[in-house]
C-alpha cells in the first residue's frame, strides 16, 4: 500500500533506525527507506496517555505505561532527490514498534 503525501493516515507499523544519541536516521515504510534529512530541525516529545480509560490495572514494575513518544521528522527516500516529507511518529507506552501517525 502506498500512501500519498497529501493523504494523512495512522497506524501503520514503521521501523526507525536512530543514532547512538538516538535521533531517527532512517524510517523503513511502504517497502522503501527514506532517509532522514540531518540539517533540518526534528522535533522530539511526550505526551501522557490515560491508561487507567484502556486498562483497569497495571502490574507492579511494568514500566512506563503512561507516555507516549513522538518524533516530527523530515525525510526522503534514500537514493533518490526526492521531495522532502515531514514524517510524525508515534510510540504507544510499552510498545516495541513505531507508529506512522501521518506524512505531510
Amino acid at each position: 500500500m502506498t500512501i500519498a503525501p497529501e493523504t494523512p493516515t495512522t497506524g501503520h507499523e514503521v521501523a526507525v533506525r536512530f543514532s547512538p544519541d538516538g535521533t531517527p536516521l532512517a524510517i523503513r515504510y511502504d517497502g522503501r527507506i527514506w532517509m532522514v534529512d540531518p540539517d533540518i530541525h526534528t522535533a522530539h516529545w511526550f505526551t501522557r496517555d490515560a491508561w487507567w480509560e484502556h486498562r483497569t490495572r497495571v502490574a507492579v514494575g511494568t514500566g512506563d505505561v503512561v507516555s507516549v513518544e513522538y518524533w516530527h521528522v523530515p525525510a526522503r527516500p534514500s537514493g533518490a532527490n526526492a521531495e522532502l516529507h515531514t514524517f510524525m511518529l508515534r510510540r504507544e507506552p510499552l510498545a516495541e514498534h513505531w507508529q506512522l501517525e501521518s506524512i505531510s
